[in-house]
């Protein structure tokens, strides 16, 4: 995921400009600002403590966006509630009034999320970031919503373990959940959807439930629906997680990071394929074009080999890594890779995963002033080829220069950065049709149109070709059911 903060000063919007807007892109007409009026922001003040609030113009934008391509729309009033209690009785006051409310974690999605786009108030949960419990005994813990995966593995440094979905930004752990987020250790660790045990949410209404049951932390159970799965990927739609408890794993005793290079997309992308279907346990396996690659080399000062490449990680015990890694060379050599490069001292291999996580700045180093737009579709990894191959005839075909393709192929997830001119609405049009043709291609070859960056305001209508009518009227029952007066979050994931 590129998920870091890029945001250059002309972007920033302005709320007298954004009440007059009506142009809303993404929204299906022009949403009226729900306003918070002073009695309310008062009662607000109450709950959380007069310093905990504010309807400062600054802090309204800040929690008026992400890092996506959609205008800022912020909310009237922020407030930084400490504990469950205060989430509840704001939720309460909220939907008493029929007041939107928005749940803000770090703020690092990519498909508005966040966006307040009827006003209302943001509930910034950064507040609460206390590592509640680690059960090394288990392989679980239990974090408040604040709490980042950084914050997380710093902590557990000594324990010998760690939790490895890793988004590439420093989210916090609920917003992980919220979005069901994954990462570049997917294809090894799976996403947040399989990583959660239980959670604390707090209803639309104040009620706070325990999805799994208060306490529970078991590794299965058949104990009536699975409503932990139900909040995971939700969005902030059903409620506000305010508490989880995740699975933890053993450091790997040895890890070994690689390189190779390809002379075109095909030969990297079969590689994947085939070290998928060889049932080799590697843990990392990353996708990066031509194009991403010189970047890459300009911004981290890096001299690889400017051609379509892996990036590979294996762990293990040291004897099962060679082994694991002469398997993969062979592969790579059958498809003609080259330039096998390892990278075994802790240092060069960071150096190596920093590259790939900056590649977001890397790209937009290349076009100062741009704005990053990132697909994020997901397919049956037999079909890679043909997706990649079909995306790049289409980037070609709409002539898009600014746009580079890599991803998690390990698990048949690809992004597709585009770079765009916010000020130049054709740019941005050109920009988006190709994206949707792409998210198109791979609902066509029974994928998903978003992998791991969820459907915000931006994949709606996406959403409705793959899940179909059906599908969208249930998911409408269960927020009537949870969220009768349409107040968690609204106009995200269906209008």
């Amino acid at each position: 995921m590129f998920c870091k903060r890029v945001w250059n000063s002309s972007l920033r919007c302005l709320t007298r400009a954004y009440h007059k807007s009506v142009d809303r892109k993404g929204l299906a007409q022009a949403t009226e600002i729900i306003k918070v009026p002073d009695r309310l922001v008062a009662a607000l003040s109450d709950i959380v403590g007069k310093k905990n609030v504010s309807t400062a113009m600054a802090v309204r934008e800040q929690h008026g966006r992400d890092e996506s391509y959609h205008s800022c729309c912020p909310p009237e009033v922020v407030t930084f509630p400490q504990n469950v209690e205060q989430v509840s009785e704001i939720a309460i006051l909220c939907n008493d009034n029929e007041i939107p409310l928005i749940p803000f974690g770090s703020g690092t999605g990519l498909e508005g999320g966040i966006n307040a786009i009827k006003g209302g108030v943001c509930v910034d949960l950064t507040h609460m970031k206390e590592i509640l419990s680690v059960n090394p005994e288990d392989f679980d813990c239990t974090v408040q919503s604040g709490v980042t995966r950084m914050q997380l593995n710093n902590y557990l440094r000594d324990t010998g373990l760690w939790f490895p979905i890793d988004p590439g930004a420093d989210a916090s752990l609920c917003g992980m959940c919220s979005t069901s987020a994954s990462g570049t250790n997917a294809v090894r660790y799976g996403t947040m959807r399989e990583n959660v045990l239980n959670l604390e949410v707090v209803l639309a209404d104040g009620r706070v439930i325990n999805t799994a049951g208060k306490g529970r932390r078991t590794k299965k159970t058949s104990a009536g629906y699975n409503l932990t799965n139900l909040f995971v990927g939700s969005e902030g739609t059903l409620g506000i997680i305010t508490k989880a408890s995740l699975k933890l794993f053993g450091i790997p005793e040895a890890t070994v990071s690689a390189v190779c290079h390809f002379p075109d997309v095909q030969g990297a992308v079969d590689t994947t394929v085939q070290v998928l279907q060889c049932g080799i346990p590697i843990a990392r396996i990353e996708f990066l074009d031509e194009v991403s690659i010189d970047a890459v080399n300009k911004y981290s000062k890096m001299d690889m080999k400017v051609a379509p490449s892996l990036f590979l990680e294996f762990t293990g015990t040291p004897s099962s890594l060679d082994e694991q890694a002469a398997l993969v060379a062979d592969l790579c050599s059958m498809n003609n890779g080259s330039d096998f490069k390892w990278a075994k001292d802790p240092e060069e291999r960071s150096h190596l995963w920093k590259a790939r996580h900056d590649i977001l700045y890397a790209c937009m180093a290349l076009k100062p002033g741009s704005k990053p737009y990132s697909t994020d579709v997901c397919v049956p990894v037999s079909k890679l080829p043909e997706i990649i191959k079909r995306s790049k005839e289409e980037i070609t075909k709409a002539g898009v220069c600014d746009s580079f393709m890599l991803g998690h192929v390990g698990d048949g997830n690809f992004h597709t950065l585009f770079l765009a001119d916010p000020n130049n609405p054709k740019e941005v049009q050109i920009v988006k049709d190709v994206s949707n043709k792409i998210a198109e291609m791979s609902l066509e070859m029974n994928g998903t149109c978003t992998g791991e960056h969820g459907i915000g305001q931006g994949k709606r209508e996406l959403l409705i070709q793959e899940i179909g009518e059906t599908g969208i009227q249930v998911m409408k029952q269960i927020k009537q059911t949870l969220d009768p007066k349409g107040i968690m979050n609204p106009a995200k994931v269906f209008y």
